[in-house]
């Protein structure tokens, strides 16, 4: 299938997939500032290790949801998935005003929320991979780029009006925001999924016995034979598993040390601040100087942010922020770098049970890295050196997991080249 690489419908794509990623996945890249919110008002008795797992499952779900979600993609598009995401979201958020109980936020934020941002977070960035190839990078950067406008719109609107109109209302407000972008996501996603013409001198196909269909919508653990994408898949899990821990902990840290609630609050606005141009910007140099390179490149940057800036900072609100901005930038080229190189070890028309059979296996480590930082704090009476220096070991072996797949690549053009 020959992908366009431009032309309106193709543009509109990335428009709509801007807009509902700027929806749903601005839920997800302003979910520490709920943990910190509710952390100190309606679950302020619980401990952050009973907290955190709210929040482990929210990270889990929007992972694993992709075990079924990207099969149906590639086999009936993208247009019903969108619409069920899509409203699985608004419910939430209309839902979370009511919210008062451990296992109310457990529900609605952690399995409700948590399954309705799986969908968006696969099928729109799935549908551009049906019209992009060559310039798949830069265009799934932009599209991404829009969670981290989402990120910086929702903790801004939720630190101004809770005090005001209280917290049920102002998660109304975004739910509202959210309702409006995603409904344009609705009307400009689409895929491409032409139907083979059959050749003249050969008889039409039979249609395929109902087992087989079936079987055609379940994912296929057998593609991580494939080394490759089994060492990707590691690296991404890995990396996974240290980068929650400074998007849901960042709040409460510099509340933790008496950093003022406006400017702690405002910790995730500096993150995503610097994720935006991270989302895009090394998604247009993929496309010119390798997409794995580029991998490595920012996730060694994203080693250096946690162990160098973050763990000496103590605290320091100008240290802070600049690991905030730093780390912001290089974690968010994973969103829309991961996509892309997964897209260069299989065909286009399995895009989609590829990208998610990979991210089924991190959502594991997504599932755990929060509740770990969490028990890893509570072990260490309340301190942060333990849960920062977990997410930079798990950030260096999935760096390790990358370089190796760049070897491999390389021993084989070698080898190609020499027979």
């Amino acid at each position: 299938m020959a992908h366009p690489e431009g032309g309106l419908i193709a543009n509109l794509v990335v428009l709509g997939s801007f807009c509902s990623i700027t929806g749903g996945l601005g839920l997800m890249n302003s979910i520490g500032i709920y943990q910190a919110y509710i952390s100190t008002h309606q679950l302020s008795s619980l401990s952050h290790s009973q907290i955190s797992w709210i929040f482990g499952v929210y990270n889990f779900l929007i992972f694993f949801g992709g075990l079924q979600i990207g099969p149906i993609f590639d086999a009936k598009g993208p247009r019903v998935l969108m619409w069920i995401g899509s409203g699985l979201l608004v419910v939430m958020f209309i839902a979370l005003g009511f919210c008062e109980k451990y296992w109310h936020f457990f529900v609605v934020l952690g399995v409700l929320g948590g399954i309705g941002t799986s969908f968006i977070f696969i099928v729109p960035v799935a549908s551009i991979g049906h019209f992009f190839l060559r310039r798949r990078g830069a265009a799934t950067g932009l599209a991404m780029a829009g969670g981290s406008i989402g990120g910086i719109i929702f903790p801004i609107m939720l630190e101004k009006l809770a005090p005001k109109i209280g917290f049920a209302w102002a998660t109304r407000a975004i739910g509202l925001v959210t309702l409006v972008l995603l409904f344009i996501g609705c009307l400009l996603v689409r895929g491409r999924q032409p139907e083979p013409s059959p050749s003249p001198e050969s008889p039409p196909e039979k249609p395929k016995p109902k087992r087989e269909s079936i079987k055609s919508l379940l994912p296929d653990l057998n593609i991580l034979a494939n080394p490759l994408l089994a060492l990707t898949t590691a690296g991404v899990f890995l990396i996974e598993w240290g980068f929650f821990i400074p998007l849901e902990y960042i709040t409460s840290y510099a509340l933790y040390h008496s950093v003022s609630p406006d400017l702690a609050y405002l910790m995730v606005v500096f993150f995503n601040a610097g994720s935006f141009p991270g989302r895009w910007i090394p998604g247009i140099l993929a496309d010119q100087v390798g997409r794995y390179n580029m991998l490595i490149y920012t996730n060694l940057l994203a080693l250096v942010a946690v162990l160098g800036i973050w763990m000496p900072a103590q605290g320091n609100v100008a240290a802070t922020i600049v690991f905030a901005v730093v780390f912001g930038f290089a974690s968010g080229s994973n969103i829309s770098l991961v996509p892309v190189c997964v897209g260069e070890l299989c065909p286009t028309e399995a895009y989609g049970r590829y990208y998610t059979t990979v991210y089924t296996i991190v959502s594991l480590g997504a599932l755990t890295g929060v509740p770990i930082a969490g028990e890893i704090m509570h072990r260490t009476n309340g301190e942060y050196w333990g849960l920062i220096a977990f997410a930079g070991c798990s950030y260096a072996a999935g760096l390790l997991c990358f370089l190796a797949v760049k070897l491999l690549q390389w021993r084989r053009v070698r080898n190609d080249s020499t027979c």
